[in-house]
């Protein structure tokens, strides 16, 4: 399994063969399905929490007194139905939202996400990210030149949607492309399948491709 690879230039300079375990499998929906689920719940926050009547501030003096008045009895102006009072059943800061997922089941769904964008041919394959400075500019243009030659859309009025994956960690890459609409720079140290299925089009470096294979394919 063989891709084109190239330069910043967007122009191809060879070849890159491709490892079948990792790039050719078959997508299973539901498996893909349940790991996304799983990461969005372990990464969702409990902000939401309500007063039950024992936290609520007042209420301590029964409003009045148990019998004689025709009233129904009452032990605490914070009772649930109250105005004011305690809140009965309502989110609680407790809440754990959390999902547990085998790893042998994350990996494969990001190495199915992989494997679609490169039979969907909306994965390119550079053969480096070297930057003099830290320019928006010529990182802007980077991708340009690989979404022109490379990643074309049959809608030109669709907008930009790329995840770049590299294979070390590159501050001057990723502060250049903060300010890109539609672009995320991931390390392979943080692939996941958020990232890697919210972004339409994928490019990898050859570096990220061979980390792959080390870390990913068959022994």
């Amino acid at each position: 399994m063989k891709t084109k690879v190239y330069n910043q230039q967007g122009q191809e300079t060879g070849e890159q063969e491709l490892n079948p375990d990792i790039f050719g499998l078959e997508i299973n929906e539901a498996l893909v399905h349940q790991v996304v689920t799983a990461q969005m719940a372990n990464q969702r926050q409990t902000l939401a929490h309500t007063k039950i009547r024992s936290e609520v501030r007042g209420g301590g003096k029964k409003p009045w007194r148990q019998k004689g008045t025709g009233r129904a009895r009452a032990g605490s102006s914070r009772s649930p139905i109250w105005i004011g009072g305690g809140i009965t059943f309502g989110p609680r800061k407790d809440r754990n939202f959390s999902k547990k997922i085998n790893d042998k089941m994350r990996q494969k769904a990001i190495l199915m996400a992989l494997s679609d964008r490169a039979k969907t041919e909306k994965m390119a394959i550079l053969d480096k990210i070297e930057l003099t400075d830290a320019k928006t500019k010529k990182v802007n243009e980077i991708i340009g030149n690989i979404e022109n030659k490379v990643l074309s859309e049959k809608d030109s009025k669709s907008k930009r949607s790329v995840l770049v994956l590299i294979d070390i960690k590159n501050e001057e890459v990723k502060r250049a492309t903060s300010n890109l609409e539609g672009t995320q720079i991931l390390n392979i140290n943080n692939i996941n399948i958020v990232d890697l299925l919210k972004y339409r089009n994928l490019i990898v470096t050859t570096g990220t491709v061979k980390k792959l294979e080390e870390r990913y394919g068959k022994k």
